[in-house]
Protein backbone atom coordinates (compact mmCIF):
# COMPACT_ATOMS: atom_id res chain seq x y z
CA UNK A 1 0.00 0.00 0.00
CA UNK A 2 1.33 3.40 -0.99
CA UNK A 3 1.31 6.03 1.75
CA UNK A 4 2.16 9.73 1.66
CA UNK A 5 3.18 11.72 4.74
CA UNK A 6 3.39 15.42 5.50
CA UNK A 7 4.60 17.36 8.51
CA UNK A 8 3.35 20.87 9.31
CA UNK A 9 6.37 22.10 11.27
CA UNK A 10 6.16 24.75 14.01
CA UNK A 11 8.61 26.10 16.56
CA UNK A 12 7.79 23.61 19.32
CA UNK A 13 5.51 20.97 17.78
CA UNK A 14 4.68 19.29 14.48
CA UNK A 15 1.46 18.02 12.93
CA UNK A 16 2.08 14.64 11.29
CA UNK A 17 -0.39 13.27 8.74
CA UNK A 18 -0.21 10.07 6.69
CA UNK A 19 -2.62 9.51 3.78
CA UNK A 20 -3.22 6.52 1.53
CA UNK A 21 -3.59 6.68 -2.26
CA UNK A 22 -7.29 7.59 -1.87
CA UNK A 23 -6.55 10.47 0.52
CA UNK A 24 -7.90 8.56 3.50
CA UNK A 25 -6.24 9.56 6.78
CA UNK A 26 -4.14 6.70 8.16
CA UNK A 27 -2.39 8.69 10.88
CA UNK A 28 -2.94 12.17 12.24
CA UNK A 29 -1.09 13.24 15.34
CA UNK A 30 0.45 16.34 16.90
CA UNK A 31 3.91 15.65 18.28
CA UNK A 32 6.49 17.73 20.08
CA UNK A 33 9.60 18.58 18.12
CA UNK A 34 11.58 15.52 19.04
CA UNK A 35 13.08 13.34 16.32
CA UNK A 36 12.66 10.13 18.32
CA UNK A 37 8.91 10.74 18.83
CA UNK A 38 8.39 11.42 15.13
CA UNK A 39 10.49 8.43 14.12
CA UNK A 40 8.49 6.10 16.37
CA UNK A 41 5.20 7.46 14.99
CA UNK A 42 6.33 6.77 11.41
CA UNK A 43 7.96 3.40 12.13
CA UNK A 44 4.83 1.19 11.58
CA UNK A 45 4.37 2.66 8.08
CA UNK A 46 8.04 2.95 7.08
CA UNK A 47 8.01 0.38 4.27
CA UNK A 48 4.88 1.86 2.66
CA UNK A 49 5.71 5.59 2.85
CA UNK A 50 6.66 6.88 -0.61
CA UNK A 51 7.69 10.31 0.60
CA UNK A 52 7.44 12.85 3.39
CA UNK A 53 6.68 16.52 2.73
CA UNK A 54 8.14 18.90 5.33
CA UNK A 55 7.28 22.58 5.49
CA UNK A 56 10.27 24.83 4.79
CA UNK A 57 10.37 26.85 8.01
CA UNK A 58 13.36 28.41 9.75
CA UNK A 59 13.98 25.25 11.81
CA UNK A 60 13.79 22.39 9.31
CA UNK A 61 17.42 21.21 9.45
CA UNK A 62 17.10 18.78 12.36
CA UNK A 63 13.92 17.16 11.06
CA UNK A 64 14.90 16.74 7.41
CA UNK A 65 18.44 15.57 8.20
CA UNK A 66 17.21 13.16 10.86
CA UNK A 67 14.53 11.54 8.69
CA UNK A 68 16.86 11.33 5.68
CA UNK A 69 19.40 9.50 7.83
CA UNK A 70 16.63 7.00 8.62
CA UNK A 71 16.21 6.29 4.91
CA UNK A 72 13.02 8.26 4.24
CA UNK A 73 12.55 10.23 1.03
CA UNK A 74 12.11 13.88 2.02
CA UNK A 75 10.49 16.69 0.05
CA UNK A 76 11.12 20.24 1.31
CA UNK A 77 8.00 22.28 0.57
CA UNK A 78 8.32 25.67 -1.10
CA UNK A 79 5.72 27.35 1.10
CA UNK A 80 5.64 30.53 -1.02
CA UNK A 81 4.44 28.52 -4.02
CA UNK A 82 1.80 26.39 -2.25
CA UNK A 83 -1.69 27.74 -2.84
CA UNK A 84 -4.99 26.64 -1.35
CA UNK A 85 -8.52 27.50 -2.38
CA UNK A 86 -8.98 31.09 -1.18
CA UNK A 87 -12.65 30.54 -0.40
CA UNK A 88 -11.90 28.19 2.49
CA UNK A 89 -13.95 29.10 5.53
CA UNK A 90 -11.89 27.09 8.00
CA UNK A 91 -8.36 25.74 8.06
CA UNK A 92 -6.08 24.24 10.67
CA UNK A 93 -2.74 22.48 11.01
CA UNK A 94 -4.44 19.17 10.21
CA UNK A 95 -5.90 20.57 7.01
CA UNK A 96 -2.56 22.12 6.00
CA UNK A 97 -0.70 18.85 6.52
CA UNK A 98 -3.34 16.89 4.61
CA UNK A 99 -3.10 19.36 1.73
CA UNK A 100 0.68 18.94 1.53
CA UNK A 101 0.36 15.15 1.55
CA UNK A 102 -2.36 15.41 -1.12
CA UNK A 103 -0.10 17.51 -3.39
CA UNK A 104 2.74 15.06 -2.81
CA UNK A 105 0.51 12.16 -3.88
CA UNK A 106 -0.51 13.99 -7.06
CA UNK A 107 3.11 14.82 -7.87
CA UNK A 108 2.50 18.58 -8.01
CA UNK A 109 4.07 19.62 -4.70
CA UNK A 110 6.21 22.79 -5.13
CA UNK A 111 9.58 21.81 -3.70
CA UNK A 112 12.57 23.67 -2.39
CA UNK A 113 16.21 22.64 -2.52
CA UNK A 114 17.60 20.51 0.29
CA UNK A 115 21.12 21.88 0.60
CA UNK A 116 23.72 19.16 1.35
CA UNK A 117 24.32 18.93 5.08
CA UNK A 118 28.13 18.90 4.85
CA UNK A 119 28.29 22.24 2.98
CA UNK A 120 25.44 23.93 4.83
CA UNK A 121 27.51 24.87 7.89
CA UNK A 122 30.07 26.85 5.85
CA UNK A 123 27.29 28.59 3.93
CA UNK A 124 25.60 29.58 7.18
CA UNK A 125 28.91 30.87 8.55
CA UNK A 126 29.20 33.06 5.46
CA UNK A 127 25.71 34.38 6.19
CA UNK A 128 26.85 35.14 9.74
CA UNK A 129 29.69 37.23 8.31
CA UNK A 130 27.17 39.21 6.28
CA UNK A 131 25.13 39.84 9.43
CA UNK A 132 28.20 41.09 11.31
CA UNK A 133 29.14 43.40 8.42
CA UNK A 134 25.67 44.95 8.49
CA UNK A 135 25.96 45.51 12.23
CA UNK A 136 29.35 47.18 11.75
CA UNK A 137 27.84 49.46 9.12
CA UNK A 138 25.12 50.38 11.60
CA UNK A 139 27.76 51.59 14.07
CA UNK A 140 29.49 53.70 11.40
CA UNK A 141 26.20 55.27 10.28
CA UNK A 142 25.33 56.08 13.89
CA UNK A 143 28.62 57.95 14.32
CA UNK A 144 28.17 59.77 11.01
CA UNK A 145 24.66 60.87 11.98
CA UNK A 146 25.79 62.23 15.34
CA UNK A 147 28.63 64.20 13.74
CA UNK A 148 26.38 65.53 10.97
CA UNK A 149 23.81 66.76 13.51
CA UNK A 150 26.41 68.59 15.57
CA UNK A 151 28.91 69.79 12.95
CA UNK A 152 26.86 69.88 9.76
CA UNK A 153 29.58 68.09 7.81
CA UNK A 154 29.96 64.60 6.39
CA UNK A 155 32.63 62.25 7.72
CA UNK A 156 34.03 59.43 5.61
CA UNK A 157 33.31 55.92 6.81
CA UNK A 158 36.89 54.92 5.99
CA UNK A 159 38.16 57.70 8.27
CA UNK A 160 35.92 56.52 11.12
CA UNK A 161 37.29 52.97 10.76
CA UNK A 162 40.74 54.34 11.59
CA UNK A 163 39.64 56.29 14.66
CA UNK A 164 40.75 55.45 18.19
CA UNK A 165 39.45 56.50 21.60
CA UNK A 166 42.10 59.23 21.72
CA UNK A 167 40.74 60.73 18.51
CA UNK A 168 37.22 60.81 19.96
CA UNK A 169 38.46 62.77 22.98
CA UNK A 170 39.63 65.58 20.68
CA UNK A 171 36.12 66.18 19.27
CA UNK A 172 34.49 69.41 20.43
CA UNK A 173 31.38 67.71 21.83
CA UNK A 174 29.74 67.24 25.22
CA UNK A 175 31.22 64.38 27.27
CA UNK A 176 28.04 62.32 26.89
CA UNK A 177 28.21 62.72 23.10
CA UNK A 178 31.82 61.58 23.03
CA UNK A 179 30.79 58.63 25.19
CA UNK A 180 28.15 57.68 22.62
CA UNK A 181 30.70 57.77 19.80
CA UNK A 182 33.21 55.81 21.88
CA UNK A 183 30.57 53.12 22.51
CA UNK A 184 29.86 52.83 18.77
CA UNK A 185 33.58 52.73 18.07
CA UNK A 186 34.20 49.96 20.62
CA UNK A 187 31.43 47.82 19.14
CA UNK A 188 32.75 48.48 15.63
CA UNK A 189 36.29 47.36 16.55
CA UNK A 190 34.92 44.25 18.25
CA UNK A 191 32.91 43.42 15.12
CA UNK A 192 36.04 43.97 12.99
CA UNK A 193 37.84 41.29 15.01
CA UNK A 194 34.97 38.83 14.71
CA UNK A 195 34.59 39.46 10.97
CA UNK A 196 38.30 38.82 10.41
CA UNK A 197 38.11 35.62 12.45
CA UNK A 198 35.06 34.37 10.55
CA UNK A 199 36.63 35.24 7.18
CA UNK A 200 39.78 33.28 8.03
CA UNK A 201 37.69 30.27 9.01
CA UNK A 202 35.63 30.46 5.82
CA UNK A 203 38.64 30.81 3.53
CA UNK A 204 40.36 27.92 5.33
CA UNK A 205 37.38 25.54 5.07
CA UNK A 206 35.67 26.54 1.85
CA UNK A 207 37.31 25.59 -1.41
CA UNK A 208 35.74 26.56 -4.71
CA UNK A 209 35.12 23.58 -6.95
CA UNK A 210 36.80 23.79 -10.40
CA UNK A 211 33.57 24.79 -12.12
CA UNK A 212 33.25 27.72 -9.72
CA UNK A 213 36.85 28.94 -9.98
CA UNK A 214 35.86 30.93 -13.06
CA UNK A 215 33.69 33.15 -10.81
CA UNK A 216 36.87 34.94 -9.78
CA UNK A 217 37.24 36.13 -13.38
CA UNK A 218 33.89 37.96 -13.29
CA UNK A 219 34.22 41.73 -12.99
CA UNK A 220 33.39 42.99 -9.49
CA UNK A 221 33.64 39.56 -7.84
CA UNK A 222 36.37 38.77 -5.32
CA UNK A 223 36.91 35.84 -2.96
CA UNK A 224 34.06 36.58 -0.54
CA UNK A 225 31.50 37.32 -3.27
CA UNK A 226 32.64 34.28 -5.27
CA UNK A 227 32.19 32.06 -2.22
CA UNK A 228 28.82 33.64 -1.48
CA UNK A 229 27.55 33.02 -5.01
CA UNK A 230 28.96 29.48 -5.12
CA UNK A 231 27.68 28.41 -1.70
CA UNK A 232 24.27 30.04 -2.05
CA UNK A 233 23.82 28.52 -5.51
CA UNK A 234 24.79 25.00 -4.57
CA UNK A 235 24.36 22.65 -7.52
CA UNK A 236 24.02 24.86 -10.60
CA UNK A 237 22.38 21.92 -12.39
CA UNK A 238 19.18 22.50 -10.40
CA UNK A 239 18.51 25.57 -12.55
CA UNK A 240 17.21 24.46 -15.94
CA UNK A 241 17.70 27.83 -17.64
CA UNK A 242 19.63 31.04 -17.13
CA UNK A 243 16.32 32.81 -16.54
CA UNK A 244 15.56 30.51 -13.60
CA UNK A 245 18.89 31.42 -12.00
CA UNK A 246 18.44 35.15 -12.63
CA UNK A 247 14.99 34.94 -11.05
CA UNK A 248 16.44 33.11 -8.03
CA UNK A 249 18.89 36.02 -7.68
CA UNK A 250 15.91 38.43 -7.61
CA UNK A 251 17.16 40.10 -10.77
CA UNK A 252 13.96 39.58 -12.78
CA UNK A 253 10.91 41.84 -12.72
CA UNK A 254 7.61 40.59 -11.33
CA UNK A 255 5.17 42.69 -13.38
CA UNK A 256 1.97 41.02 -14.60
CA UNK A 257 0.91 42.12 -18.05
CA UNK A 258 -2.26 41.55 -20.07
CA UNK A 259 -2.75 42.92 -23.56
CA UNK A 260 0.35 45.04 -23.09
CA UNK A 261 -1.01 46.67 -19.93
CA UNK A 262 0.19 46.34 -16.35
CA UNK A 263 -2.33 44.38 -14.28
CA UNK A 264 -0.35 44.00 -11.07
CA UNK A 265 2.89 42.74 -9.61
CA UNK A 266 3.98 39.39 -8.26
CA UNK A 267 6.11 38.54 -5.26
CA UNK A 268 9.42 40.26 -5.96
CA UNK A 269 10.89 38.72 -2.77
CA UNK A 270 10.84 35.22 -4.24
CA UNK A 271 14.40 33.98 -4.50
CA UNK A 272 17.58 34.12 -2.46
CA UNK A 273 18.21 37.42 -0.68
CA UNK A 274 21.90 36.60 -0.16
CA UNK A 275 22.44 36.05 -3.88
CA UNK A 276 20.51 39.25 -4.60
CA UNK A 277 22.87 41.17 -2.28
CA UNK A 278 25.95 39.55 -3.84
CA UNK A 279 24.90 40.46 -7.38
CA UNK A 280 24.22 44.10 -6.48
CA UNK A 281 27.54 44.33 -4.63
CA UNK A 282 29.33 42.87 -7.64
CA UNK A 283 27.50 45.32 -9.92
CA UNK A 284 28.68 48.31 -7.88
CA UNK A 285 32.31 47.13 -7.93
CA UNK A 286 32.12 46.27 -11.65
CA UNK A 287 30.80 49.72 -12.53
CA UNK A 288 33.65 51.26 -10.58
CA UNK A 289 36.51 49.24 -12.05
CA UNK A 290 35.44 47.81 -15.44
CA UNK A 291 35.29 50.43 -18.26
CA UNK A 292 32.99 48.35 -20.51
CA UNK A 293 30.48 47.78 -17.72
CA UNK A 294 30.75 51.41 -16.66
CA UNK A 295 29.79 52.52 -20.17
CA UNK A 296 26.79 50.17 -20.13
CA UNK A 297 25.73 51.55 -16.75
CA UNK A 298 26.05 55.17 -17.88
CA UNK A 299 23.97 54.52 -21.01
CA UNK A 300 21.33 52.80 -18.90
CA UNK A 301 21.36 55.60 -16.34
CA UNK A 302 20.37 58.15 -19.01
CA UNK A 303 17.15 56.18 -19.53
CA UNK A 304 16.20 55.02 -16.02
CA UNK A 305 16.95 55.76 -12.36
CA UNK A 306 20.43 54.95 -11.10
CA UNK A 307 19.15 52.18 -8.82
CA UNK A 308 17.40 50.52 -11.76
CA UNK A 309 20.57 50.86 -13.83
CA UNK A 310 22.62 49.08 -11.14
CA UNK A 311 19.98 46.36 -11.03
CA UNK A 312 20.33 45.96 -14.79
CA UNK A 313 24.07 45.45 -14.34
CA UNK A 314 23.34 42.91 -11.59
CA UNK A 315 20.99 41.07 -13.94
CA UNK A 316 23.68 40.89 -16.62
CA UNK A 317 26.22 39.61 -14.08
CA UNK A 318 23.77 37.00 -12.77
CA UNK A 319 23.29 35.64 -16.28
CA UNK A 320 27.05 35.66 -16.84
CA UNK A 321 27.68 33.84 -13.55
CA UNK A 322 25.22 31.12 -14.57
CA UNK A 323 27.17 30.33 -17.74
CA UNK A 324 30.51 30.69 -15.96
CA UNK A 325 29.51 28.18 -13.28
CA UNK A 326 27.74 25.80 -15.63
CA UNK A 327 30.42 25.70 -18.32
CA UNK A 328 33.52 26.59 -16.27
CA UNK A 329 34.61 29.24 -18.80
CA UNK A 330 36.17 32.63 -17.93
CA UNK A 331 34.03 35.75 -17.89
CA UNK A 332 33.83 37.77 -21.12
CA UNK A 333 32.63 41.34 -20.47
CA UNK A 334 32.35 42.12 -24.19
CA UNK A 335 29.94 39.23 -24.64
CA UNK A 336 27.95 39.83 -21.46
CA UNK A 337 27.55 43.58 -22.01
CA UNK A 338 27.45 43.75 -25.80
Amino acid sequence: MELYAAIDLHSNNSMLVVLDKDDHVILERRLKNDLEHIRLALAPYRESICGIAVESTYNWYWLVDGLMSEGYRLHLVNTAAVKQYEGLKYSSDQHDARWLAHLLRLGILPEGYIYPKEARAVRDLLRKRSQLVRQRTTQILSIQNLLARNFGTETSGNDIKRWSVEHVETLKLFPVQRLAIAANLAVMHCLDQQIDQVERAILAQARLRPEYQALLTVSGIGKILALTIALETGDIGRFATVGDFASYCRCVGSVRLSNGKKKGVGNSKNGNKHLAWAMVEAANFAVRYDPAIKRFYQRKKTQVHGVVAIKSVAHKLARACYHVMREGVPFDAARAFA
